[in-house]
């Protein structure tokens, strides 16, 4: 299994021959803090082109569209709590099936009612993410956020995107504030 530090770059699928279905795991604990409410995290992918946007809102598959139209990505369902050991929520992914006018996913985590809640990702720790290929249960990219965020409420995990006919991955952890409303408004999603 490959470790990743922020900003860096593997190669997913030429390392890995044949490699189509992947999970995408996506995990955090939070803090304990006074606020009273709780803490609920949300995942998401944003099916991207050429021009880094969906190209319609199809495109992005979270708790409310939890499967595209292609089958390529498919949403496991929401965490409400992100209790536990191991994964919070996942992702599912067939690369087989990603249509050929995507050519990034990225993948993002924002919290629910941030503002009305006054949580931030400052409150959030051991966040990581990791992929496994689904047939084999085999670990093979995990990047660990580390602890630099404040008063983020939304961040852009990492992404795969298609480079010279294979899959790369990118551990982006770049914050945002404004939750999942300014993610959807970067890529392009109408809220």
């Amino acid at each position: 299994m490959i470790s990743l530090f922020k900003g860096q770059k593997v190669d997913l699928t030429k390392g890995n021959p044949g490699l189509s279905k992947i999970i995408v795991g996506l995990g955090w604990d939070v803090n304990k803090y006074d606020g009273g409410s709780a803490f609920d995290l949300d995942a998401a992918a944003f099916m991207l082109g050429a021009n880094g946007k969906v190209q319609n809102e199809g495109d992005f598959v979270f708790y409310n569209n939890l499967k595209h139209a292609s089958g390529s990505v498919q949403h496991m369902g929401d965490n409400l709590t992100g209790a536990g050991e191991g994964d919070d929520e996942q992702i599912k992914i067939d690369l087989s099936k990603v249509p050929a006018n995507i050519e990034k996913i990225a993948f993002t985590v924002t919290i629910h009612e941030a503002e009305q809640r006054r949580q931030n990702f400052g409150q959030v720790s051991n966040s990581y993410i990791h992929v496994f290929d689904e047939a084999s249960n085999k670990d093979l990219i995990r990047y660990d956020l580390g602890e630099d965020f404040s008063i983020e409420t939304a961040v852009v995990v990492a992404e795969l995107y298609r480079h010279a006919g294979e899959w790369k991955f990118n551990a982006i952890g770049s914050g945002f504030q404004g939750g999942l409303k300014a993610l959807c408004q970067n890529f392009g999603v109408n809220v």
